[in-house]
């Protein structure tokens, strides 16, 4: 009972303490009446008995103070005087409250911001089972700089790996060819879609909610048509039909045709992703003969194993390192080149160069909060020895160095709070922003990125950083308290005070100026870089030029031949559909090919074979072939080194002729003159191919990729895109696009019409190097501010303490530039030494970018140098004001006033 009598008085004196209050008045006024009474009784006048009475009784003030400690809640109600007076205090100093709340705002919410990015990609885990077990393999040439096809493996070879490794527990592979052609009641629509190996969901460890995924007996010659579909296409196209298991679905491959009914036997969980297959909404196997699959040349499927258990990457490597010299030693003429296996994590493939993005990002928002913390140090400092009196003041009337302590934690607990509030405000907005400026594609190969927010891992981030931050509001006043306690007589010491300020400002101003300097040059190179990836030459002119797919479907005109087989000529529907837009007002040419240039997708690859040449003389590599129209290169306005082009009848025809570019005449004819010389594709055995024409390299896939050599031969395919060129003043050819090529093929599955200048700004490597650029631009643009504002501080300050040592040297005879000089020497003496520790530091930091940029060298002298006069410059405008203000300064006010 007695524990709960004094929990009930506390829990009084904290919710009802005015009422108490007025209680313990009352009652000790009643005290004090009594006394009074009793003296008057003795004989007293009023006046006497009441002052008596009060001599008695002692000091009302320590009784009541002794009443309230035996309430056991002074500590509260002290933090919450603490807390009211903390609020008046930041009321009372707006300008100061302002901005120690923006700035580490912005900094907390620049690195909470880049971490919801962090822990979806880099720390989240993968949807798989062990996803830390899980690899990709791939044959890599020691003696080349860069293997082309990076994990790229022929069917045949696949199953040959299948059966022969030991370390892995399942070994898969997906084709890079992907996507599919739907048939739907009313139309046929592009979906995309991949083919895997049967094994694929289970070496990933993927669970369908609904049905099974494949069976061994559904790969092969003869398997029966199956396909396992998204949660997302399930949702959409089915309604999330728990009936859709046994439906039948029409699929066919865009590039081969062969419509077929595929029967849907499961459904995979919302949160699978793949990011290689772009969320892919069907996944059917590699099941039905196809030319490339029989051939071992052909390097169309990536492969995924899981390592046996008790396995490690490197008993994995030299494994599969000897069955790629096995298969080298049985396949001499499909294996000529001396392979090694090499193995990375599924998680680094997924995730590329954006790993490193964002680590680079996190670090550079981690400098911005640095520059942030150390700019709120100097602020709070100076706040602090404006304040020495009020602190003496309050040690000399009796607050102990603990009751100073814990006011000081109080206000910077109400500044961390609010910076932190503000920062998570801002960085949920932040999040928001960012995810609006992923596009469709860049979401399909980053799916991890699609649902960042403030999850509970940014959030726990947030906090500690807020109280990282709190923690420098709350310390940095503690390192003057002891030495406000020992003021004598309260004097107002500014020297001393402006002394310390002034050393810790000028340190703090040094490393915020290194630290931007490091930023500075980092968002300089990635800009520099970012620039010369847009301005590379590309081999052809990207100017006024169009590209739009098409699959012509049906095909009216063919007349089947006993096999069933088309007996149509190969691209005859395609010159067709070419000379039809090539007549539309606006398009100054038209052409065809199977693939556009500066794209992601994989050509068709083949072995050069110099006829004449003795095999042992022989270099045989894969390297792209394209099908091209006649006017094909005429259209992209590539440069013709020598020979000609394809005429009219050799593509209708399909004639061994063939144009190669200048890597492909220096690699393999070196010395030599290419005209008229021939090459087969394929093998040593295959028909030669009569070279006609030289033309200087093409960038076939994303710019920043090395020249290699590639081949253009005849066009021969069932479907193709176009390639148009456009006049300056064109109209929009959308819809009279469309229109011509219905006129020929009514049923004719038509792309999106996309300019080169679009389809640079979709590639994946043009949106990582402009979005790193911006950001890391964004955070050295705000590092600037704050560390130019932090130095005008400390040179503003400075000035302030010395206006009497500056009146003085001008009452001496000192001149205006005299005393510029010494204020804006101060200032670039800071900036200095700054930017020399900051140059240091760039050197070595900006290394570890290095796989970041492109034809830009990380220690870009141009880059250094022009970030160092930037601030340079900064420093000199930052300090001018100070300057003119000390200039300005009246001797004679200085020294009466002094």
């Amino acid at each position: 009972m007695r524990i709960l009598r004094r929990l009930r008085l506390r829990l009084r004196s904290l919710f009802r303490g005015d009422r108490l209050e007025r209680e313990l008045h009352e009652e000790m006024a009643f005290h004090l009446d009594e006394l009074a009474r009793q003296e008057i009784a003795r004989g007293r006048p009023a006046d006497a008995a009441a002052f008596e009475a009060h001599r008695v009784f002692g000091g009302v003030a320590r009784w009541q103070e002794e009443c309230r400690d035996m309430r056991k809640v002074g500590a509260i109600e002290h933090r919450v005087q603490d807390l009211r007076f903390a609020i008046r205090q930041l009321v009372r100093y707006r300008g100061f409250a302002s901005a120690a709340i923006v700035v580490p705002a912005l900094g907390i919410a620049a690195c909470v911001a880049i971490f919801g990015f962090v822990d979806a990609a880099l720390i989240e885990p993968m949807p798989y089972t062990q996803p830390s077990r899980l690899v990709t393999v791939f044959g890599t040439r020691p003696d080349l700089a860069a293997a082309r096809n990076r994990g790229s493996v022929s069917y045949l070879d696949f199953r040959d790996w299948q059966k022969r490794s030991r370390t892995f527990s399942s070994l898969a592979a997906y084709d890079v060819r992907a996507g599919f052609l739907l048939e739907t009641v009313s139309d046929t629509e592009f979906v995309p879609g991949v083919r895997v190996t049967s094994g694929f969901f289970q070496t990933l460890g993927v669970t369908p909610v609904l049905g099974r995924t494949f069976d061994p007996n559904e790969e092969g010659n003869g398997a029966p048509p199956a396909v396992v579909i998204s949660y997302a296409a399930w949702q959409k196209r089915f309604a999330g039909s728990p009936d859709v298991l046994g439906q039948t679905v029409t699929l066919q491959s865009p590039w081969l045709g062969n419509a077929e009914s595929h029967l849907v036997i499961g459904v995979l969980p919302p949160g699978f992703h793949f990011p290689m297959t772009q969320q892919a909404e069907f996944w059917a196997t590699i099941r039905r003969p196809q030319p490339c699959w029989g051939n071992r040349n052909c390097r169309s499927l990536e492969s995924i194993a899981r390592l046996a258990d008790g396995t490690t990457a490197q008993a994995a490597s030299a494994e599969m390192t000897g069955i790629l010299e096995q298969l080298q030693r049985e396949y001499p003429d499909q294996h000529r080149s001396a392979e090694v296996a090499k193995l990375v994590s599924l998680r680094d493939v997924m995730l590329g160069d954006v790993g490193r993005v964002l680590i680079l990002l996190l670090a550079g928002s981690l400098l911005l909060l640095l520059i942030a913390s150390a700019n709120v140090t100097s602020l709070v400092l100076a706040r602090t020895d404006s304040r020495v009196a009020e602190i003496a003041l309050r040690h000399a009337l009796g607050a102990s160095s603990p009751r100073l302590v814990l006011q000081f934690f109080t206000e910077a607990l109400v500044l961390a709070i609010i910076a932190g509030a503000l920062g998570m405000l801002l960085a949920f907005l932040g999040m928001s922003f960012l995810s609006s400026l992923l596009t469709a594609d860049m979401i399909s190969r980053m799916p991890y990125l699609q649902e960042i927010g403030l999850k509970p891992r940014p959030i726990l981030f947030a906090v500690v950083v807020t109280v990282l931050v709190g923690s420098v509001f709350a310390l940095t006043p503690l390192t003057r308290i002891s030495l406000a306690a020992m003021l004598p007589g309260l004097r107002d010491d500014r020297r001393t005070t402006g002394t310390t300020w002034r050393r810790f400002g000028a340190h703090s101003v040094v490393a915020q100026l290194a630290l931007a300097i490091v930023l500075l040059v980092g968002a300089g190179l990635l800009s520099r870089s970012l620039y010369r990836l847009l301005h590379v030459d590309i081999g052809f002119n990207a100017q006024q030029l169009a590209g739009l797919f098409v699959n012509p479907r049906s095909m009216p005109m063919t007349s089947p031949d006993s096999t069933g087989a088309s007996t149509e000529q190969p691209g005859a529907v395609a010159r067709q559909i070419a000379e039809r837009v090539g007549q539309l007002p606006g398009v100054q040419s038209v052409a065809y090919t199977d693939l556009l240039p500066l794209g992601v997708a994989l050509a068709p690859s083949s072995t050069f074979w110099v006829t004449g040449r003795a095999n042992e003389l022989q270099l045989p590599e894969d390297w792209p072939v394209r099908r091209i129209s006649a006017h094909y290169l005429a259209t992209l306005q590539a440069r013709l080194l020598r020979g000609r082009y394809f005429s009219e009848e050799e593509v209708a025809r399909v004639r061994p002729v063939m144009i190669i570019n200048e890597s492909a005449a220096r690699r393999y004819f070196s010395g030599e003159d290419a005209i008229g010389r021939s090459i087969a594709l394929g093998g040593p055995d295959a028909p030669g191919r009569e070279i006609v024409g030289v033309i200087a390299d093409i960038k076939d896939g994303p710019p920043e990729t090395p020249s290699h050599p590639s081949a253009y031969v005849p066009f021969n395919q069932p479907v193709f895109t176009l390639a148009i060129r456009l006049t300056p003043s064109a109209p929009t050819l959308v819809p009279m696009v469309r229109a011509a090529i219905h006129e020929i093929r009514p049923n004719a599955l038509i792309g999106q019409l996309e300019t080169f200048g679009e389809r640079v700004d979709r590639l994946p490597s043009t949106a990582l190097h402009r979005s790193t650029a911006w950001l890391t631009g964004a955070f050295a643009i705000l590092a600037f501010v704050l560390s130019v504002v932090g130095l005008y501080g400390v040179v503003a300050y400075s000035v302030g303490q010395r206006t009497r040592e500056i009146g003085v040297r001008v009452a001496l005879g000192a001149s205006r530039r005299l005393v510029y000089r010494l204020v804006m020497g101060e200032a670039l003496w800071l900036a200095g030494l700054g930017i020399t520790v900051g140059l240091v530091c760039a050197v070595i930091a900006t290394t570890l970018m290095r796989r970041l940029l492109f034809d830009v060298s990380s220690s870009d002298p141009l880059t250094l140098l022009g970030s160092g006069l930037v601030l340079v410059v900064a420093a000199l405008l930052a300090s001018y004001l100070p300057a003119r203000r000390a200039a300005s300064i009246d001797p004679i006010t200085v020294l009466r006033t002094s």
